[in-house]
């Protein structure tokens, strides 16, 4: 399968879990499958594709003209797309339990875990900032 088939699926494959975090953040199934499932696949996805093609090309982590050379390679380019929807949809699903676990309101997580659906570190951030801003609001 090439490079562009597997990103495409990939990037479809997580879309259920964001959908699930945002749409029924309560429902008994929506934490097996956006915090264990799709990043568990995800993850089996990304060890296969790494251990395929580690070594094919040039570059390292030592500087960043290495990782650029490391990324010129399409399969190991779409492990880091991989790494990045894997880790993004687990931060989410965190978001989510953590703010059920302080009764933070859900549509007040909403546009946290949209950035961190396209922004991963960003969305995170914006989460903080509003447990700890609601926090002092309301001492939860």
């Amino acid at each position: 399968m090439s490079a562009d088939q597997l990103f495409q699926i990939v990037s479809t494959l997580v879309l259920p879990g964001w959908l699930l975090l945002i749409l029924a953040p309560r429902w008994r199934f929506t934490m097996p499958v956006a915090a264990v499932g799709l990043p568990l696949l995800l993850a089996v996805l990304y060890a296969v594709l790494i251990g395929q093609h580690w070594g094919e090309g040039e570059g390292g982590f030592g500087t960043l003209d290495e990782v650029t050379k490391l990324f010129a390679n399409r399969y190991v380019l779409l492990g880091g797309w991989i790494h990045y929807l894997a880790f993004d949809l687990f931060i989410g699903a965190w978001e989510v339990r953590d703010a059920q676990k302080h009764q933070l309101p859900h549509l007040a997580v909403v546009p946290c875990l949209l950035l961190t659906f396209m922004f991963g570190p960003a969305g995170l951030l914006l989460y903080f900032v509003l447990r700890f801003g609601l926090r002092r609001q309301t001492g939860v």
